[in-house]
């Protein structure tokens, strides 16, 4: 068993009049709580706890939440403060609030195959064929890659040890996102080129984060849609409520 945060914390645009997308109400429900069920119906994740505004998610009564650390304004902050909750596990899972078609069996094959794999981080990554199968009006980013085309999904199993180095490189490519110049110095010319130009693999994409980081990564390939549909626009609120009747 394994325990898992769930960042919540507030967005910078409402959706359905609020800015904490975890309490946007789908078929009656907050979004946030279908995502907690799908963890602990997972059966391999035992404490949650989230991290987001206290108040207002300590008003919506969530059931099997252990503790509910204050938002602390960024994703990256508030991803350090849930791993520091659990800093002395040897992996922890993290999600997001906005994953609501979510299944207890995507989670479990997610943590299985990572767990497997013996890496120090692992990400999910979707096959665009597989998400348009089962999910033919989700709108989604798809990176063109060697092996195809893949979209990434919203949890991350991580060894709390290595936070530190990933946080660096994080803010880095954070704060380069519009310079193709400074981003080329963390992630090298090369690899943005082949990215661009479509011909990166997964496996040289592993190989490169790992010589960055200096740990060992993994994209894991899961058949699980469900893990990238978050919803960000009322369109992806209005598929999730059609999903969810």
């Amino acid at each position: 068993m394994i325990n898992s945060i769930i960042l919540a914390g507030k967005s910078e645009k409402k959706l359905n009049g609020k800015y904490t997308k975890a309490l946007v109400s789908i078929n009656g429900k907050p979004m946030i709580s279908y995502v907690i069920k799908a963890l602990k119906e997972s059966g391999v994740v035992d404490k949650i706890v989230v991290i987001g505004d206290r108040d207002e998610i300590n008003k919506a009564g969530l059931e099997d939440v252990e503790f509910i650390i204050q938002d602390r304004g960024s994703i990256i902050d508030n991803v350090i403060a849930g791993v520091d909750y659990f800093k002395e596990d040897s992996m922890i899972l993290i999600s997001t609030c906005d994953i609501p078609l979510l299944t207890g069996e995507a989670v479990y094959d997610f943590v299985k195959k990572s767990l497997e794999s013996k890496a120090d981080v692992c990400y999910p990554i979707i096959e665009k064929s597989i998400c348009l199968e089962k999910y033919p009006e989700a709108v989604r980013t798809y990176a063109k890659l060697k092996d195809g085309y893949f979209t990434g999904g919203n949890l991350i199993l991580i060894n709390p040890k290595v936070l530190d180095r990933c946080i660096i490189k994080a803010k880095q490519m954070i704060e380069y996102r519009k310079n193709p110049v400074k981003m080329s110095k963390v992630l090298g010319f090369t690899f943005l080129l082949k990215l661009v130009v479509g011909r990166l693999t997964i496996e040289s994409a592993e190989k490169r984060v790992s010589k960055i980081l200096r740990l060992k990564p993994k994209a894991i390939i899961t058949s699980y849609p469900e893990i990238g549909n978050d919803v960000d626009k009322p369109e992806d609120l209005n598929m999730a409520e059609k999903y969810l009747s």
